[in-house]
């Protein structure tokens, strides 16, 4: 018996037409099922889409696009053509640029040649071999099942031709005066890889068809066919998620009821009762202000020269403030700012998001303010707000705060993958020390407007708060990304170790300064 083994592509080399008068047919109630859809998907407003068309070239995937706009409202639809990074696009982590284009929930965003087009070049010209891949790959797995949770739609055509179609198919785009532009060297250099091209794509669609982000293998010999096969997929992907949406929906506000009646903010009484990091923390370190003064011009002039050399040397620098209300955060802020040119740092202060902002996954907002190298961001609270605030206040449903840790991980990875410094601080202080502290403020007339309502009630809600950094700590500090935990009951000691902190921090990551010191205390 002869086996023949049956390869991926195969399976989109079988000559498969439709004819003009049933194209047309199909056609007319396939636009009117598609606006409407999209109508539904817009007015909902709980879901994104977000379809990529990957694939050979001369495969379809321009005019599949362009025939999406037209069967569709081409207002809430966003349709990018990656190229090559730009200078901006290339100082910052490989996503960036991905992140930075998500639409609003409710729009549609169709993409050409997007992040599955550098790893599949890279592995055709062995710019990277199988591992890396394979690394790759997973990357973006993960960035596809992040907002897949976070309730998008992704849709995925690899647009396939056979070796002989796509030689008549660039053929022919060569000799059209009108159509000619659209065929480049480039192309020609892929077609002579042709072979190479097959293997990548089957080792990248084998590794990123999931159940939240499938591929569909779209046969692009025949243009009414492969047409209809975009566009009724599309239809059917939108009507399952629509239902699905509805339904995920109910499910987690009967959820999170439920549990609110067990417990608050996902702590219960049994887990609050452990003992926590934060509870080690001794709290009665502190300064004198004479010892303060001298450790911190010390360690102020280290800082001003590792940073300095930091900004030669192209870093960029991430520092992410977070801690109990009145802890300290702007304080020591300012005392790093004030050593530094101003010209290459920025403090990020994070408050509630804003209507754009909420209209995209939560992690959106930070991407965008990722910093350049040779600069510097202070986010004064950050991406940690998931699990910290919206986890207690109830801003974020128990499922969207778990699943959180291992997106910041991933995150985090991915600056530090580019040469990102990341240096986190949590600031702590007792329950008196901050309730001295808010009365101080309301006590003081050019501080009272640091003082709020919410404050008072985050007060109250102070052990909960506790217990959340402490997973938080516990879930997030990896080797490559370490929590430092300051102990600021005593401003002056805090802002010292801060300072100390990150003067170690550059000293690791740009070179040595001067020599390295201790926090001496005065307790």
């Amino acid at each position: 018996m002869n086996v023949k083994p049956v390869f991926m592509f195969q399976t989109a080399e079988l000559g498969q037409s439709v004819s003009k008068s049933e194209f047309k047919k199909r056609q007319k109630t396939l636009r009117k099922e598609l606006l409407d859809l999209q109508r539904d998907v817009r007015d909902a407003g709980l879901s994104p889409v977000l379809i990529d068309f990957a694939g050979v070239s001369g495969g379809g995937k321009g005019t599949s696009s362009n025939l999406l706009n037209k069967w569709m409202d081409p207002r809430w639809i966003h349709t990018i053509g990656y190229s090559e990074p730009s200078t901006e696009e290339r100082q910052r982590p490989e996503f960036w640029r991905y992140w930075r284009d998500l639409p609003p929930r409710g729009q549609i965003n169709i993409s050409l040649s997007g992040r599955y087009h550098r790893p599949l070049l890279d592995f055709v010209h062995e710019r990277i071999d199988e591992d890396q891949l394979e690394h790759l790959c997973e990357r973006i797995n993960h960035f596809e099942t992040t907002l897949a949770a976070d309730g998008a739609l992704i849709l995925k055509f690899w647009m396939h031709l056979n070796r002989d179609v796509q030689e008549k198919r660039l053929n022919k785009l060569k000799d059209d005066p009108l159509r000619q532009w659209k065929v480049k060297p480039v192309d020609w250099e892929n077609w002579e890889l042709y072979d190479r091209f097959v293997v990548a794509a089957e080792h990248i669609i084998s590794h990123t068809n999931t159940g939240d982000a499938p591929w569909t293998i779209v046969e692009g010999e025949d243009f009414n066919h492969r047409h209809l096969v975009v566009g009724e997929t599309l239809r059917e992907a939108m009507q399952i998620h629509l239902k699905k949406t509805s339904f995920r929906q109910s499910y987690l506000e009967q959820l999170d009821a439920e549990v609110a009646e067990l417990n608050d903010h996902g702590i219960s009484s049994a887990v609050s009762r452990q003992a926590t990091i934060v509870e080690s923390l001794d709290l009665s370190l502190s300064l004198e202000k004479s010892d303060y003064e001298s450790q911190r011009d010390e360690l102020q002039a280290r800082l001003a020269v590792l940073h300095g050399k930091a900004v030669r040397q192209g870093r960029t620098i991430v520092l992410v403030l977070e801690g109990l209300d009145a802890a300290g955060k702007g304080g020591s802020a300012r005392q790093i700012t004030d050593v530094i040119d101003a010209r290459t740092y920025k403090v990020q202060p994070i408050a509630a998001p804003t209507q754009e902002e909420h209209s995209r996954h939560y992690l959106w907002r930070f991407w965008k303010r990722l910093p350049r190298p040779g600069f510097m961001t202070i986010f004064d609270r950050s991406w940690y707000g998931r699990v910290l605030v919206e986890r207690i206040e109830g801003f974020a449903s128990i499922e969207e705060w778990q699943r959180a840790y291992s997106e910041i991980n991933d995150f985090e990875d991915q600056m530090l993958e580019e040469g990102t410094i990341l240096i986190k601080f949590w600031f702590h202080v007792s329950k008196e020390t901050q309730l001295e502290r808010f009365k101080a403020r309301e006590n003081t007339p050019h501080k009272r407007w640091k003082l709020t309502d919410e404050d008072w009630r985050n007060h109250e809600k102070y052990d909960a708060y506790a217990f959340a950094a402490h997973e938080m700590i516990q879930r997030t500090s990896t080797l490559s990304a370490p929590w430092t935990l300051v102990e600021s009951d005593d401003k002056l000691y805090g802002r010292i170790k801060v300072l100390d902190t990150v003067c170690k921090m550059l000293e690791k990551a740009v070179g040595e300064s001067e020599p390295k010191g201790q926090i001496k205390s005065g307790a």
